[in-house]
């Protein structure tokens, strides 16, 4: 027999989607315009059908308000349309048992945040780690198991002595079994059960705050699925092999990874999407959102998606009215200014997009085997490249989760095949994340490409940690520099500003220098020399905004960086009155081969 439970009667309606908590027990509500009835079950009546039968409300949803259901409860919707008997997980559920199993009843406020303020840093101040919770920290050390969000936790002193400040986590929404890159969300509103569920995932982020990194998550608005996805045919209903209410129904279903490009055309489904959204950011505290692949949403195979443009814009709109410290990105990768423009100019309102024009020809000027084959002028273009005159719109990296797989390798791998770990490996990866870290923009690392990790990234094979002890002197490179960039010192700090002045490039012998600058000046103006040549080059001559004592403050060829570094030590320069690069100074540097310097002079 079923437990009793009472029904509240239609005029107590409470508002909100999936399962709605009160004092006195659960209300649910779902979307599911084509059934005939719905009903809820779960541990609450003992699975009985139609023990708790749903009203339908104006808009095509169904509702009930059970006395006496909990937080723990397991619960399903039971949907009939015509001779289908359908069972399904709610859509919102933020807490699942797997995949394929059954919606878990789950409190969203009784997460105890202590005195959690934090704040996001200023665009221009932050260092972007991106994190793939099953890979970071095998805490086992047998690989049995994914990383957790637990695990992830007893790592954040290295990123915090690392001088990073702000995690990009990949998707962290239920996806099909226990392994993933997590761009295959099953179950949108639910936390990975094999990370840790929504309270790890809290955890993480309180644990990130207190260490005074912010938190970014990925979240996949361009499909769902496809595998496990009970959103499919929801209600039972659907044209053709497509999808059903949360899907187009036409070619516009399709995308590269399936059938299931939501239909942005549905109010239901933009409401869905936007509470999604805000969930994050309200109820887990992310500092921001990083959009997959937003091509997919503004474009279809037929042409351009007015609708999903217009979901960018509703999302964002939101979010910056809502919460206007948090950060969204977007990954489109077609170097289209519009994506950072405002709102109200007609753009998608993204705060800053991932920069194509950036990565591939950084890596192709490390990568490329042959001095005579590199181009400063390439180089150049990535440095100064900009989206609406603001380098600040654009997220630059030489390495993400896109460029170290799907038949491409991390930088030491592409560099050296045969041998990632060799000098000229090290020489070059350390290069190209010098350039992504003095350039003005968003700098991102990769997880694991401060440990000089090699290979191609796999959601089964966990960072080696022991590459720290291995490779000290890479670990040690990418501290100084992003202690540099961040202007830990006071006297870096042309680095953080807009600024940039590519005044010399030197496509015979691979030199290329910059200034950087905030308003100019002793302890501001900074000045970057890189050698992409295997030559030493000593004597060299680059032109100076100011005469006078300028200091080395990093040297990548310094011995400290590496095994076989050194062959270039020197500390300081002064700059003479002799015109240079169209500068009214100039002064020698040193550079070793594959090398970068940097420079500034005493406040």
């Amino acid at each position: 027999m079923p437990v009793p439970v009472e029904t509240v009667p239609p005029s107590d309606i409470r508002p909100g989607m999936g399962a709605i908590l009160h004092a006195e027990g659960v209300a649910f509500r779902v979307w599911a315009p084509h059934a005939n009835s719905v009903c809820v079950v779960g541990t609450f009546n003992d699975w009985t059908a139609d023990a708790h039968p749903m009203i339908r409300e104006e808009h095509d949803t169904w509702y009930v308000d059970v006395l006496g259901a909990r937080p723990g409860d397991e619960y399903r919707f039971l949907i009939r349309n015509g001779d289908q008997e359908l069972s399904r997980i709610d859509p919102y559920a933020r807490l699942v048992t797997n995949s394929i199993g059954n919606g878990i009843i789950y409190d969203s406020s009784a997460f105890d945040w202590e005195e959690d303020g934090f704040t996001l840093f200023p665009h221009n101040e932050l260092i972007i780690y991106e994190m793939h919770v099953g890979t970071f920290h095998d805490a086992d050390g047998n690989g049995g198991r994914p990383g957790t969000f637990h695990d992830a936790i007893e790592k954040l002193g290295h990123l915090k002595k690392l001088g990073v400040n702000c995690i990009e986590l990949m998707p962290s929404a239920e996806f099909a079994g226990d392994y993933s890159w997590g761009y295959n969300p099953a179950h949108p509103f639910a936390v990975e059960q094999a990370y840790g569920g929504p309270d790890g995932l809290k955890d993480f982020v309180k644990a990130a705050h207190r260490a005074g990194m912010a938190v970014v998550m990925d979240v996949v608005y361009n499909h769902f699925g496809p595998s496990d996805l009970d959103l499919w045919r929801f209600d039972g209903w659907g044209e053709g092999d497509k999808g059903g209410i949360y899907f187009y129904n036409d070619d516009r279903s399709q995308t590269p990874w399936g059938d299931t490009r939501p239909d942005y055309g549905r109010e239901e489904v933009r409401r869905y999407l936007l509470d999604n959204a805000l969930m994050w950011l309200k109820e887990y505290r992310c500092d921001g959102l990083r959009y997959d692949m937003t091509l997919y949403i503004r474009t279809s195979n037929k042409g351009n998606l007015p609708e999903g443009w217009a979901l960018t814009q509703r999302l964002n709109g939101a979010i910056r009215e809502r919460f206007p410290d948090k950060i969204t990105i977007a990954e489109d990768l077609q170097n289209n200014e519009w994506l950072t423009k405002s709102i109200g100019e007609g753009g998608a309102g993204f705060h800053a997009q991932w920069c194509a024009a950036f990565v591939h020809p950084i890596r192709g000027a490390v990568t490329t085997p042959s001095d005579d084959n590199r181009s400063m002028n390439d180089v150049r273009n990535a440095i100064v490249h900009n989206y609406n005159g603001q380098p600040f719109q654009r997220v630059i990296y030489s390495e993400s989760h896109d460029e170290v797989a799907n038949g491409k390798a991390r930088v030491p791998q592409e560099v050296m095949p045969d041998d990632p770990g060799h000098y000229f490996a090290r020489k070059r990866a350390g290069l190209a994340a010098a350039i992504v870290l003095t350039t003005p923009g968003i700098p991102m690392l990769f997880q694991g490409q401060e440990l000089l990790t090699d290979g191609w990234f796999q959601d089964t094979v966990p960072l080696d940690w022991d590459r720290a002890e291995e490779f000290p002197g890479t670990l040690r490179l990418y501290r100084d520099l992003i202690h540099l960039r961040r202007n830990v010192g006071g006297r870096t700090k042309g680095l953080t500003g807009s600024h940039v002045d590519v005044f010399h490039v030197n496509d015979n012998d691979n030199v290329l220098a910059f200034r950087r600058w905030v308003e100019g000046g002793p302890g501001d103006d900074v000045l970057v020399v890189a050698n992409f040549s295997h030559f030493e080059r000593r004597d060299y001559r680059i032109g100076a905004p100011t005469r006078g004592r300028w200091l080395v403050r990093l040297n990548s060829d310094a011995k400290c960086y590496g095994k076989g570094f050194g062959a270039v030590e020197w500390t300081e320069a002064t700059a003479n009155d002799e015109p240079y690069d169209g500068k009214a100074h100039s002064l020698p540097v040193a550079l070793g081969p594959y090398s970068i310097v940097i420079l500034s002079q005493d406040g």
